[in-house]
Protein backbone atom coordinates (compact mmCIF):
# COMPACT_ATOMS: atom_id res chain seq x y z
CA UNK A 1 0.00 0.00 0.00
CA UNK A 2 0.91 3.50 -0.63
CA UNK A 3 1.99 5.54 1.78
CA UNK A 4 0.13 8.48 2.63
CA UNK A 5 2.59 10.90 1.94
CA UNK A 6 3.73 9.13 -1.32
CA UNK A 7 -0.01 9.51 -2.71
CA UNK A 8 0.11 13.55 -1.30
CA UNK A 9 3.63 13.99 -3.16
CA UNK A 10 2.09 12.42 -6.56
CA UNK A 11 -0.72 14.75 -6.71
CA UNK A 12 1.48 17.89 -5.91
CA UNK A 13 4.49 16.59 -8.65
CA UNK A 14 1.18 16.45 -11.11
CA UNK A 15 -0.08 19.47 -9.62
CA UNK A 16 3.18 21.32 -10.15
CA UNK A 17 3.36 19.83 -13.73
CA UNK A 18 -0.20 20.90 -14.89
CA UNK A 19 0.21 24.15 -13.07
CA UNK A 20 3.46 25.50 -14.99
CA UNK A 21 1.09 26.11 -17.79
CA UNK A 22 -2.02 27.27 -16.22
CA UNK A 23 -0.43 29.42 -13.13
CA UNK A 24 1.02 31.52 -15.83
CA UNK A 25 -2.28 31.81 -18.18
CA UNK A 26 -4.14 32.78 -14.89
CA UNK A 27 -1.57 35.26 -14.21
CA UNK A 28 -1.35 36.68 -17.85
CA UNK A 29 -5.11 37.32 -18.26
CA UNK A 30 -4.15 39.94 -15.29
CA UNK A 31 -2.92 43.56 -17.11
CA UNK A 32 0.92 43.89 -16.23
CA UNK A 33 1.29 46.32 -13.50
CA UNK A 34 4.86 48.60 -13.87
CA UNK A 35 7.92 48.33 -11.21
CA UNK A 36 6.98 51.19 -9.75
CA UNK A 37 3.30 50.28 -8.90
CA UNK A 38 2.41 51.29 -5.38
CA UNK A 39 2.57 48.48 -2.91
CA UNK A 40 -0.12 47.37 -0.49
CA UNK A 41 0.64 48.47 3.31
CA UNK A 42 3.67 46.59 4.35
CA UNK A 43 3.24 44.42 7.00
CA UNK A 44 5.48 45.02 10.74
CA UNK A 45 9.01 43.62 10.98
CA UNK A 46 9.03 40.86 13.27
CA UNK A 47 10.42 41.55 16.67
CA UNK A 48 12.45 38.16 16.73
CA UNK A 49 13.92 38.86 12.94
CA UNK A 50 17.03 37.27 12.52
CA UNK A 51 19.19 40.27 11.68
CA UNK A 52 22.01 38.72 10.56
CA UNK A 53 19.78 36.96 8.20
CA UNK A 54 18.33 40.03 6.00
CA UNK A 55 21.77 41.75 6.24
CA UNK A 56 21.66 43.87 9.52
CA UNK A 57 23.98 44.76 12.43
CA UNK A 58 23.63 42.64 15.63
CA UNK A 59 22.27 45.37 18.36
CA UNK A 60 24.44 47.21 20.25
CA UNK A 61 26.98 47.21 17.55
CA UNK A 62 28.33 50.37 15.84
CA UNK A 63 28.65 48.19 11.99
CA UNK A 64 31.43 49.94 10.16
CA UNK A 65 30.21 53.67 8.08
CA UNK A 66 28.63 52.70 4.49
CA UNK A 67 31.02 53.22 1.67
CA UNK A 68 29.69 54.47 -1.78
CA UNK A 69 30.42 52.27 -4.97
CA UNK A 70 33.66 53.16 -6.50
CA UNK A 71 33.17 55.65 -9.00
CA UNK A 72 33.85 54.77 -12.82
CA UNK A 73 37.02 56.13 -14.44
CA UNK A 74 36.53 54.92 -17.53
CA UNK A 75 39.46 52.52 -17.28
CA UNK A 76 38.54 48.80 -18.68
CA UNK A 77 38.52 46.47 -15.71
CA UNK A 78 39.67 42.67 -16.26
CA UNK A 79 39.49 39.38 -14.36
CA UNK A 80 41.22 36.13 -14.20
CA UNK A 81 40.43 33.81 -16.71
CA UNK A 82 38.34 36.29 -18.72
CA UNK A 83 39.26 38.02 -22.30
CA UNK A 84 36.48 40.47 -21.30
CA UNK A 85 37.55 44.46 -20.32
CA UNK A 86 34.44 46.28 -19.33
CA UNK A 87 33.95 49.52 -17.03
CA UNK A 88 32.46 50.29 -14.31
CA UNK A 89 29.51 51.31 -16.00
CA UNK A 90 29.36 48.94 -18.46
CA UNK A 91 29.19 46.01 -14.82
CA UNK A 92 26.84 47.79 -13.45
CA UNK A 93 24.63 48.03 -16.42
CA UNK A 94 20.98 46.81 -14.93
CA UNK A 95 20.06 46.62 -19.06
CA UNK A 96 23.04 44.35 -19.99
CA UNK A 97 25.47 43.83 -17.64
CA UNK A 98 28.62 42.73 -17.97
CA UNK A 99 29.12 38.88 -19.08
CA UNK A 100 32.61 38.15 -17.63
CA UNK A 101 32.48 34.37 -19.18
CA UNK A 102 29.86 33.76 -22.23
CA UNK A 103 31.26 30.32 -22.07
CA UNK A 104 30.30 29.09 -18.75
CA UNK A 105 26.44 29.21 -19.71
CA UNK A 106 24.21 28.64 -22.58
CA UNK A 107 22.76 31.34 -24.67
CA UNK A 108 20.99 33.66 -22.65
CA UNK A 109 17.22 34.70 -23.69
CA UNK A 110 16.93 38.64 -24.06
CA UNK A 111 15.22 39.06 -20.75
CA UNK A 112 18.29 37.30 -18.63
CA UNK A 113 20.92 39.37 -20.49
CA UNK A 114 19.44 42.66 -20.95
CA UNK A 115 16.11 42.67 -19.56
CA UNK A 116 13.56 45.08 -20.87
CA UNK A 117 14.09 48.61 -20.49
CA UNK A 118 10.61 50.31 -21.36
CA UNK A 119 9.03 47.87 -18.60
CA UNK A 120 11.79 48.97 -15.88
CA UNK A 121 12.88 45.39 -15.75
CA UNK A 122 16.48 44.80 -14.83
CA UNK A 123 18.38 41.66 -16.59
CA UNK A 124 18.13 39.43 -14.31
CA UNK A 125 22.05 38.42 -14.80
CA UNK A 126 22.92 41.78 -12.95
CA UNK A 127 21.88 40.33 -9.05
CA UNK A 128 21.59 36.79 -10.03
CA UNK A 129 24.66 36.79 -12.42
CA UNK A 130 24.47 34.71 -15.81
CA UNK A 131 25.17 31.19 -14.06
CA UNK A 132 22.39 32.38 -11.73
CA UNK A 133 24.83 31.44 -8.71
CA UNK A 134 23.90 35.41 -7.23
CA UNK A 135 25.12 36.82 -3.64
CA UNK A 136 23.89 35.94 -0.15
CA UNK A 137 21.55 38.85 0.02
CA UNK A 138 19.49 37.53 -3.00
CA UNK A 139 18.60 34.27 -4.23
CA UNK A 140 20.38 31.14 -6.20
CA UNK A 141 18.30 30.22 -9.40
CA UNK A 142 20.31 27.79 -11.33
CA UNK A 143 19.24 24.18 -11.07
CA UNK A 144 16.04 25.20 -9.58
CA UNK A 145 12.80 22.95 -11.58
CA UNK A 146 11.17 24.79 -14.00
CA UNK A 147 7.89 24.70 -12.81
CA UNK A 148 9.40 25.46 -9.05
CA UNK A 149 10.51 28.88 -10.47
CA UNK A 150 7.20 29.83 -12.95
CA UNK A 151 5.45 28.89 -9.50
CA UNK A 152 7.65 31.78 -6.96
CA UNK A 153 7.30 33.71 -10.15
CA UNK A 154 3.45 33.82 -9.62
CA UNK A 155 3.66 33.59 -6.46
CA UNK A 156 5.16 37.27 -6.46
CA UNK A 157 3.18 38.58 -9.03
CA UNK A 158 -0.19 37.74 -6.46
CA UNK A 159 1.29 38.94 -3.28
CA UNK A 160 1.65 35.79 -2.12
CA UNK A 161 5.52 35.68 -1.28
CA UNK A 162 6.96 38.83 0.28
CA UNK A 163 9.72 39.12 2.94
CA UNK A 164 9.34 39.20 6.93
CA UNK A 165 11.11 42.54 6.37
CA UNK A 166 9.12 45.00 4.41
CA UNK A 167 12.26 47.52 3.98
CA UNK A 168 13.80 44.13 1.45
CA UNK A 169 14.54 46.19 -1.59
CA UNK A 170 15.43 43.55 -3.59
CA UNK A 171 12.35 41.31 -2.59
CA UNK A 172 10.19 44.41 -3.46
CA UNK A 173 11.47 45.04 -6.52
CA UNK A 174 11.39 41.17 -7.46
CA UNK A 175 7.75 41.84 -6.66
CA UNK A 176 7.17 44.73 -9.40
CA UNK A 177 9.60 43.18 -11.94
CA UNK A 178 7.54 39.71 -11.81
CA UNK A 179 4.40 41.82 -12.22
CA UNK A 180 5.71 43.60 -15.54
CA UNK A 181 6.89 40.62 -17.00
CA UNK A 182 5.31 38.39 -19.36
CA UNK A 183 4.50 34.72 -19.11
CA UNK A 184 6.85 34.18 -22.14
CA UNK A 185 9.67 35.74 -20.25
CA UNK A 186 9.18 33.98 -17.49
CA UNK A 187 9.10 30.62 -18.90
CA UNK A 188 12.42 31.48 -21.07
CA UNK A 189 13.80 32.26 -17.70
CA UNK A 190 12.74 29.70 -15.63
CA UNK A 191 14.27 27.25 -18.64
CA UNK A 192 17.24 28.77 -18.56
CA UNK A 193 18.44 28.86 -15.10
CA UNK A 194 16.83 25.20 -14.69
CA UNK A 195 19.22 23.97 -17.51
CA UNK A 196 21.97 24.57 -15.44
CA UNK A 197 23.43 22.32 -12.61
CA UNK A 198 24.15 24.03 -9.42
CA UNK A 199 27.24 23.44 -8.35
CA UNK A 200 30.04 24.63 -5.59
CA UNK A 201 29.97 28.00 -4.59
CA UNK A 202 29.59 28.45 -0.72
CA UNK A 203 32.86 27.56 2.03
CA UNK A 204 31.34 26.73 5.21
CA UNK A 205 33.25 27.20 8.13
CA UNK A 206 32.57 26.81 12.15
CA UNK A 207 34.63 29.54 13.87
CA UNK A 208 33.76 31.69 16.93
CA UNK A 209 34.83 34.68 15.52
CA UNK A 210 34.14 36.37 12.09
CA UNK A 211 36.08 38.92 10.49
CA UNK A 212 34.90 42.33 10.92
CA UNK A 213 32.57 43.83 7.99
CA UNK A 214 30.37 46.38 6.96
CA UNK A 215 27.30 46.35 5.24
CA UNK A 216 26.47 47.30 1.16
CA UNK A 217 23.35 46.77 0.20
CA UNK A 218 22.51 43.96 2.45
CA UNK A 219 25.75 41.87 1.79
CA UNK A 220 28.60 41.34 4.38
CA UNK A 221 31.59 42.90 3.20
CA UNK A 222 35.18 42.42 5.18
CA UNK A 223 36.95 45.06 6.58
CA UNK A 224 40.96 45.25 5.72
CA UNK A 225 42.94 45.18 8.45
CA UNK A 226 41.73 41.38 9.27
CA UNK A 227 40.41 42.36 12.46
CA UNK A 228 37.53 39.86 14.17
CA UNK A 229 34.75 39.78 16.09
CA UNK A 230 32.76 37.27 18.31
CA UNK A 231 30.37 35.70 15.87
CA UNK A 232 28.22 34.47 18.39
CA UNK A 233 24.14 32.97 17.43
CA UNK A 234 24.73 34.27 13.58
CA UNK A 235 25.69 32.96 10.07
CA UNK A 236 28.08 35.56 8.13
CA UNK A 237 28.16 35.00 4.72
CA UNK A 238 30.95 36.80 2.57
CA UNK A 239 33.07 37.18 -0.65
CA UNK A 240 35.66 35.06 -0.41
CA UNK A 241 37.70 38.10 -2.97
CA UNK A 242 36.02 41.27 -2.13
CA UNK A 243 37.91 42.97 -5.28
CA UNK A 244 36.62 40.53 -7.33
CA UNK A 245 33.09 40.56 -6.31
CA UNK A 246 32.75 44.41 -6.54
CA UNK A 247 33.59 43.08 -10.13
CA UNK A 248 30.86 40.96 -9.84
CA UNK A 249 32.85 37.64 -10.98
CA UNK A 250 30.67 34.79 -11.39
CA UNK A 251 33.33 32.49 -10.49
CA UNK A 252 34.32 34.29 -7.08
CA UNK A 253 32.06 32.45 -4.33
CA UNK A 254 31.36 33.10 -0.84
CA UNK A 255 32.08 31.63 2.54
CA UNK A 256 29.55 31.11 5.29
CA UNK A 257 31.15 31.37 8.95
CA UNK A 258 28.52 29.34 11.47
CA UNK A 259 28.93 28.69 14.90
CA UNK A 260 30.77 25.70 15.92
CA UNK A 261 29.00 22.50 16.15
CA UNK A 262 26.69 23.91 13.82
CA UNK A 263 26.66 21.31 11.09
CA UNK A 264 26.33 18.58 13.54
CA UNK A 265 23.57 19.57 15.26
CA UNK A 266 21.89 20.95 11.77
CA UNK A 267 22.36 16.79 10.27
CA UNK A 268 20.35 15.65 13.35
CA UNK A 269 17.24 17.93 12.70
CA UNK A 270 17.84 17.14 8.90
CA UNK A 271 17.52 14.01 8.91
CA UNK A 272 15.79 12.66 11.95
CA UNK A 273 13.74 15.80 12.79
CA UNK A 274 14.70 16.27 16.25
CA UNK A 275 11.22 15.95 17.35
CA UNK A 276 10.18 19.13 15.99
CA UNK A 277 10.29 19.13 12.59
CA UNK A 278 9.99 16.60 9.62
CA UNK A 279 13.02 15.10 8.16
CA UNK A 280 13.99 17.15 4.93
CA UNK A 281 15.03 14.26 2.82
CA UNK A 282 11.49 13.35 2.50
CA UNK A 283 10.35 16.31 -0.28
CA UNK A 284 14.05 17.21 -1.08
CA UNK A 285 15.65 13.84 -1.68
CA UNK A 286 18.07 11.49 -0.06
CA UNK A 287 20.87 13.78 -1.02
CA UNK A 288 19.11 16.72 -0.99
CA UNK A 289 19.53 17.93 -4.24
CA UNK A 290 15.85 17.77 -5.33
CA UNK A 291 13.20 16.09 -6.35
CA UNK A 292 10.73 16.43 -8.66
CA UNK A 293 9.52 19.95 -8.95
CA UNK A 294 10.99 19.98 -5.17
CA UNK A 295 14.24 21.75 -5.28
CA UNK A 296 17.47 21.00 -3.80
CA UNK A 297 19.06 22.49 -0.81
CA UNK A 298 22.26 21.04 -0.79
CA UNK A 299 25.21 23.83 -1.44
CA UNK A 300 23.34 26.47 -1.60
CA UNK A 301 23.51 29.74 0.71
CA UNK A 302 22.60 29.38 4.26
CA UNK A 303 21.75 32.85 4.67
CA UNK A 304 18.83 32.68 1.76
CA UNK A 305 17.68 29.37 3.41
CA UNK A 306 17.41 30.85 6.88
CA UNK A 307 15.65 33.61 5.69
CA UNK A 308 13.16 31.63 3.23
CA UNK A 309 12.31 29.45 6.35
CA UNK A 310 11.72 32.13 8.88
CA UNK A 311 9.86 33.76 5.87
CA UNK A 312 7.29 31.29 5.71
CA UNK A 313 7.19 30.58 9.69
CA UNK A 314 5.82 34.26 10.11
CA UNK A 315 3.28 34.27 6.97
CA UNK A 316 5.25 36.30 4.52
CA UNK A 317 6.12 33.71 2.13
CA UNK A 318 2.81 32.02 0.97
CA UNK A 319 1.99 30.05 -1.74
CA UNK A 320 1.75 26.32 -2.96
CA UNK A 321 4.85 24.93 -1.87
CA UNK A 322 5.30 27.58 1.09
CA UNK A 323 2.39 26.48 2.62
CA UNK A 324 3.44 22.94 2.46
CA UNK A 325 6.38 23.79 4.15
CA UNK A 326 4.35 26.01 7.06
CA UNK A 327 3.91 22.90 9.42
CA UNK A 328 7.68 22.12 8.85
CA UNK A 329 9.11 24.96 10.27
CA UNK A 330 6.42 26.32 12.56
CA UNK A 331 8.76 24.96 15.65
CA UNK A 332 12.00 25.91 14.65
CA UNK A 333 14.11 28.44 16.56
CA UNK A 334 16.63 30.85 15.35
CA UNK A 335 19.36 28.36 16.24
CA UNK A 336 17.66 25.41 14.48
CA UNK A 337 17.27 27.68 11.50
CA UNK A 338 21.08 28.61 11.69
CA UNK A 339 21.71 24.65 12.25
CA UNK A 340 19.41 23.39 9.69
CA UNK A 341 21.11 26.21 6.96
CA UNK A 342 24.48 25.36 7.97
CA UNK A 343 24.51 21.81 7.34
CA UNK A 344 22.59 22.41 3.97
CA UNK A 345 24.77 24.81 2.54
CA UNK A 346 28.02 22.25 3.63
CA UNK A 347 26.87 19.90 1.43
CA UNK A 348 28.07 19.15 -1.93
CA UNK A 349 25.64 20.26 -4.49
Amino acid sequence: MRSLFGLRFSFFVFLCIVSTGSILAQQGAKPAQPPDAPAAAAAPTPANLPLWAYGYAQPGSTPAPAMPPAKDDGSPKTLPGSTGKFTLAQIRDGFGPADWHPGDHPAMPEIVARGRKDAKIRACALCHYPNGKGRAENAPVSGLPVSYFVQQMADYRSGARKSADPKKGNTNAMIAIAKAMTDEEILAAAQYFGSMKWTPWIKVTESRTVPKTRIAGGLFVSLPGGETEPLGMRIIEMPEDNAREALRDPRSGFVAYVPVGAIKKGETLVKTGGGKTTACAICHGADLKGMGPVPGLAGRSPSYSARQLFDMQVGARNGLWADLMKPVVAKLTEEDLIDISAYTASLAP
